[in-house]
């Protein structure tokens, strides 16, 4: 029996009579699809006897409650719960069904204490038993193949040995096939019951695009052609952009009613929606590129057009641009139907490229938070975090406690000082590197390592300054061998990196690993304080903020002390005068007397601070305005409102000029009232956080949704609005209209905007230096900035 070396792509189960069979799907060395199975691991949970009884007679009772039932053995093992080891008892059935039914069924002796991890789905329980990760080689000593018809694979092996991880970070040639679908909506918001797909484009590296064309409303071939081209092409990668809401549901739906079965996974089978809202697409990666985009502030509008702008794709001006509810028009309308299909091509290109800049970043995050790559995205960052957590957790015998429901718990969060009203000159930001982290790793911050107030604890402890809470110096905490191993690992991918030729595509794949590291390191202090989270104290969280703070006052004592003026601070920065002998003598304190690290992160030539805490605008040493905390960071306030506050802190921090700012702003206000703009300057974006019917409160995105559904719309929790304010309505809410439903631009309320979103958005900055309304509203010389240096 040979050995197999292979890379995870796709990881599931099934059941073959009454025997539960691991499916894992991947890449061999040699670039075949394999199909390989495990047929010898069993599901299980551990129940948690209560202190003082004895094991034989709950192990009994167990028995004679579960005998029948799917059981197939009690162990009784060692694993510890918050650190302290206890004897549990290990509960093996015979189906991953079994799970639920026995859990419930062992809950109700009088006993038990507790039943842990139950809730984890079996193939993440194999994954975590065997320690082994998607996105990652996989090597097993012996296999056997076998026959195995109607899976999309060149070979299928059985496992006869245990699978083991190896460490090697290249990533095999992967197919990836990108999709986009239009779909005839004469009345809004399309249904798949009635309303035909009436374009589906796909793109791949070896084909380039192609395009499949309904017959006028029917849709039967359409899809037909587009089943047979993925089977055909058999992708290991199927990349969408919001498909995950839209695209597989509504093509699911609509295979169903027309009787074109969508079999398209490599088990012969058709998607499924499955964990965190994401579809199942059997032996392959079904990524939603929309989930990881949601992720990213610095993107405020995230639909296509302008996401592939922001990653230099494709300008929306060089694109076709088709409102949603038009789309049928163009189909209709043989004149605009080319325009159509070039916007389909356009939205599908623009996706697989933005595949080719983010799916390394994924396929890093996979292969180190331990979760699927088809899930990764989809999975909050919390949950990325957890499963990171779970694979340390087993290793160390460690259980896992259950997710439960929590109230918020609100506790003292970081310093953030008041800021020096006004411009400076020549300011350098220190940052604390990974100050939350190294908190954690000093203090051995962890939810086993925390010494309740009620606990004899006599050896060696750390307190937190200000709460008292109380940590054990030794053993190292969970969290601390978590942070340990990727900072580690980290520091090991960038030594690699120094040995290979920059951009190469080594470089690159290790590049995306090592922000992938950093990014989980960072998360695991959010993770600390997020309700959700199974191993949530939330003294954990509360100490580590309690030492940040602590850490933050020492550093501004010592600039006070050696007479280094401190501007601003903020959780782990300084903002600083930029004084280099005086920054080398407290990066010298921090790093010999704190045992911290502090760099200086950037220099600003000016900086701008109002009245407000973590609102500033700054422009760097190489010419670039940095806005932080204003309109023009936020996705709830017009573009023709943040565009002129950016332009404000240009005119402002590089020529000085106030007068011209408040010429600026004149000219944007007597734009707007001779209607010399255009629909999509005035739209506000803004989400719908929960579903309709929980809002107590009519607001303006609420009732503009509302109006959308009025209209045919299907509109859900999670969707972003898109609307402005029109003339008519009474209340602002009520003149909340769609943007989608405003014909004439003459029916926009330019005073709301003037009022409302410029002149305010302006003053955010104008009113430092005395700047009123009636100045911009007249365009009217003000006082110089040299007053106010």
């Amino acid at each position: 029996m040979p050995d197999l070396t292979f890379w995870l792509l796709d990881i599931t189960y099934g059941i073959k009579g009454s025997i539960p069979e691991i499916m894992m799907f991947g890449i061999s060395e040699n670039g075949e699809k394999v199909l390989v199975i495990d047929r010898e691991f069993r599901p299980y949970f551990y129940a948690i006897p209560k202190q003082g009884i004895e094991l034989i007679t709950i192990i009994q009772k167990i028995r004679r409650k579960c005998e029948g039932k799917g059981l197939l053995n009690l162990e009784v093992v060692k694993r510890k719960i918050f650190g302290k080891e206890r004897d549990v008892i290990k509960i093996t059935v015979t189906i991953p069904e079994k799970v639920r039914k026995l859990r419930e069924e062992i809950k109700k002796i009088e006993e038990i204490e507790d039943v842990l991890e139950a809730d984890i789905r079996f193939y993440m329980r194999y994954l975590l038993d065997q320690g082994i990760k998607p996105c990652s080689w996989i090597t097993v000593d012996h296999v056997e193949e076998i026959k195995l018809p109607g899976y999309k694979v060149d070979r299928v092996y059985v496992i006869k040995s245990k699978p083991r991880q190896i460490e090697e970070h290249h990533i095999p040639k992967l197919k990836v096939l990108a999709f986009d679908i239009e779909v005839y909506n004469p009345k809004g918001m399309p249904h798949p019951d009635k309303d035909p797909v009436i374009v589906i484009t796909t793109m791949t590296y070896e084909n380039g695009i192609k395009t499949f064309l309904a017959n006028e409303l029917n849709d039967r071939n359409v899809i037909k052609e587009f089943v047979e081209y993925v089977q055909t092409y058999d992708p290991d990668i199927i990349v969408g952009y919001n498909t995950n809401k839209f695209d597989w549901p509504y093509l699911t739906k609509r295979s169903e009613r027309i009787g074109v079965p969508l079999r398209i996974t490599r088990a012969n089978s058709t998607p499924q929606q499955s964990v965190y809202g994401h579809w199942s697409i059997i032996g392959r990666a079904n990524v939603d590129l929309y989930n990881i985009i949601e992720d990213m502030p610095d993107i405020k509008i995230k639909s296509l057009d302008y996401v592939a702008e922001y990653f230099g794709i494709l300008k929306r001006s060089d694109r076709v641009l088709i409102p949603g509810h038009r789309i049928h028009e163009y189909w209709r309308d043989s004149k605009k139907r080319e325009l159509l299909i070039k916007y389909a091509e356009q939205d599908v290109y623009s996706t697989f490229k933005l595949a080719e800049k983010l799916l390394p970043f994924l396929i890093q995050l996979s292969s180190i938070s331990g979760l699927p790559l088809d899930q990764v995205a989809t999975a909050s960052v919390g949950a990325r975090v957890e499963w990171m957590i779970m694979y340390t957790a087993t290793k160390l015998g460690e259980l896992a406690p259950n997710r439960i429901e929590r109230p918020y718990e609100g506790y003292k969060g970081a310093i953030v000082l008041e800021p020096r009203i006004g411009i400076h000159e020549n300011i350098a930001v220190l940052d604390f590197s990974s100050m939350y982290p190294s908190i954690m790793i000093k203090h051995n911050i962890s939810p086993d390592t925390y010494i309740r107030p009620d606990e004899n604890y006599e050896g060696e402890y750390y307190e937190a300054p200000e709460v008292h809470h109380r940590f054990r110096k030794e053993p190292p905490g969970l969290y601390k061998k978590i942070l340990l191993d990727l900072i580690d690992a980290r520091k090991k991918v960038r030594d690699l990196m120094t040995k290979l030729p920059k951009d190469s595509t080594d470089w690159i794949i290790l590049n995306e690993r090592q922000k992938a590291l950093k990014i989980l390191a960072n998360a695991m202090y959010g993770y600390c304080g997020w309700i959700g989270a199974r191993w949530y104290i939330k003294e954990v969280a509360e100490a580590v903020t309690a030492w940040g703070r602590s850490l933050l006052r020492s550093a501004i004592e010592f600039c006070k002390k050696i007479g280094l003026q401190v501007i601003y601070g903020d959780t782990d920065s300084l903002f600083v005068k930029n004084d280099e002998d005086k920054i080398r003598k407290l990066i010298g304190f921090v790093t010999k007397e704190l045992g911290f690290e502090i760099k200086v992160e950037k220099i600003y030539t000016k900086v701008l601070f109002t009245e407000a805490k973590k609102r500033y605008i700054g422009l760097t040493s190489d010419g670039i305005i940095e806005i932080v905390g204003f309109e023009a960071a936020r996705s709830d306030w017009a573009d023709i409102a943040k565009e002129t506050q950016e332009k404000v802190a240009e005119i402002v921090l590089k020529e000085g000029d106030i007068d011209k700012a408040i010429k600026y702003v004149h000219s944007v206000i007597q734009k707007l009232k001779e209607y010399k703009f255009n629909i999509d300057e005035v739209i506000i974006w803004k989400t719908l956080d929960k579903s309709l019917d929980e809002y107590k409160v009519l607001t303006a995105h609420v009732h503009a949704a509302k109006k959308l559904i009025e209209h045919g719309f299907r509109i859900s929790k999670g969707d972003v609005i898109g609307y402005v304010i029109v003339k008519s309505g009474g209340k602002i809410a009520y003149k909340a209209m769609p943007y989608i439903l405003v014909k004439d631009i003459h029916d926009v309320d330019v005073d709301y905007y003037i009022e409302k979103q410029v002149i305010p958005a302006a003053l955010r900055i104008l009113k430092v230096f005395g700047i009123r309304e009636d100045m911009l509203l007249s365009g009217k010389k003000t006082r110089s900035i040299l007053d106010f240096m």
